[in-house]
């Protein structure tokens, strides 16, 4: 028994330190972000490119997706407006249509997604009469900044073949929900994919937004077809060697979900998601990362399992607590007097429960770190008013669930049902840029 008690303290140890070299791993990489380069390079629109919008059931929004893709500063010979009309039983290919797009309709009941969308879509692309440099991949409910495709352009004349844009709020102070929603993206925007951007890592796709050349959809195909279509791409990219470019100041607008149950379901049909991909190409990645010395494999490797890191940091944190608190007890229990209580913490920190402490004391610490961090970045990024400080105090309640979620993805990872999120806030582009 001893034995066994001193092997399971060993395995303990081991684990919780990697868990908090994994936790210092990303705070590190969040100060690469603070810095925000302009790019110098500016080049005149020559790019091509076909924007796929793909739709179920969204006659409620599409219309409001491509009037503001008519309306970007782009040469307009230079870029088509397609919608993918998936599995519709509504109106939404003629809305589409009546709002100036090219619409394809598609029924397929056994392949159902935005995935098997996307590829269906390509091979019709591919057989066009039409040449196009790049394909821009669109969500219904999105709104797209009229400078989108000149920043898309400028990234791709860099040489880059894939360009992550910048993932922005459209209904930001809806609800505490929404609040904490695009307090996320915010920050994930500044402090990881910027911060990526200038560690010359790979960004990480992240579903809408993005453009992907031709050339390289031809040379890889597409093949994402799981219920995170856009990690499974990512790390199908770096595992070739590619990089995915990020482009700060291209924005998207997106609807979130206005409800905690809204949230919770679509979180954890993205954690089902993560814990699949991952299964299937996090030990590639390492393999990469070692054999290549490709950084970026690895930085795209531990993205993978973020379900299981949220996971097993939540685990530790909890009996880390339970541990020490039950030996605070049971020493109150044989002890009185402040003297003595006082003494008595002296002595639990310095025990064998010193580590647990440690870490403890650190997650206090990432407490506080995120309370004046997260400020921080949000008044970096122009996005600080009192209502959303006011979401901030939500936050680390919002970042809770995430415990719980992630348990739950990877617990069903196996299932690969996919769910519609209905969206409904029709915005004008005009009225959103005006507030941004």
């Amino acid at each position: 028994m001893y034995l066994f008690k001193e092997i399971l303290g060993i395995v303990w140890t081991i684990f919780t330190k990697a868990m908090l070299v994994l936790s210092m791993y990303y705070m590190i990489i969040t100060y690469f972000g603070l810095i925000k380069f302009k790019d110098k390079k500016k080049f005149a629109p020559q790019k091509k490119f076909a924007m796929l919008v793909a739709a179920h059931n969204e006659e409620a929004v599409i219309n409001g997706v491509v009037d503001s893709l008519h309306k970007i500063d782009y040469p307009k010979e230079l870029y088509d407006i397609y919608v993918i009309a998936d599995n519709c039983t509504d109106n939404t290919a003629n809305v589409a249509r009546n709002s100036g797009a090219i619409v394809y309709e598609r029924t397929n009941k056994d392949k159902r997604g935005k995935g098997f969308a996307l590829d269906w879509m390509f091979s019709n692309i591919f057989k066009m009469d039409k040449k196009y440099d790049a394909v821009v991949i669109l969500d219904a409910d999105n709104l797209v900044a009229k400078n989108f495709l000149s920043e898309m352009n400028n990234k791709l004349c860099e040489g880059y073949e894939v360009v992550q844009g910048y993932l922005d709020s459209k209904n930001p102070t809806d609800t505490w929900i929404t609040g904490n929603y695009s307090i996320s993206f915010w920050t994930n925007n500044r402090m990881y994919q910027n911060a990526r951007k200038n560690l010359h890592l790979s960004s990480q796709l992240g579903g809408t937004g993005f453009a992907v050349s031709t050339e390289v959809l031809k040379e890889l195909g597409w093949g994402a077809t799981c219920l995170v279509e856009d990690l499974e791409f990512s790390c199908k990219l770096v595992l070739n060697g590619k990089r995915v470019g990020y482009a700060h100041e291209a924005v998207v607008y997106d609807e979130k979900p206005l409800t905690l149950a809204q949230s919770w379901y679509q979180r954890k049909r993205w954690m089902q998601g993560f814990a699949d991909v991952a299964s299937r190409y996090f030990f590639k990645l390492i393999k990469r990362a070692v054999t290549k010395l490709d950084f970026k494999a690895l930085d795209c490797a531990i993205y993978s399992i973020q379900p299981h890191i949220t996971a097993l940091s939540g685990l530790v944190v909890i009996v880390s607590l339970f541990m020490n608190w039950r030996a605070y007890l049971e020493d109150m229990y044989h002890i009185s007097g402040i003297l003595q209580i006082i003494s008595n913490i002296g002595n639990i920190a310095s025990s064998q429960n010193a580590f647990n402490v440690a870490i403890l004391s650190i997650s206090a610490i990432l407490i506080l770190f995120q309370i004046v961090y997260v400020p921080l970045v949000l008044f970096l990024e122009k996005k600080l008013s009192f209502k959303v400080l006011l979401y901030c105090l939500t936050f680390p309640v919002y970042l809770l669930t995430w415990i719980p979620i992630c348990i739950l993805g990877i617990l069903n990872k196996d299932k690969k049902e996919w769910n519609h999120t209905i969206h409904t806030r029709n915005v004008n582009i005009n009225e959103l840029e005006k507030v941004n």
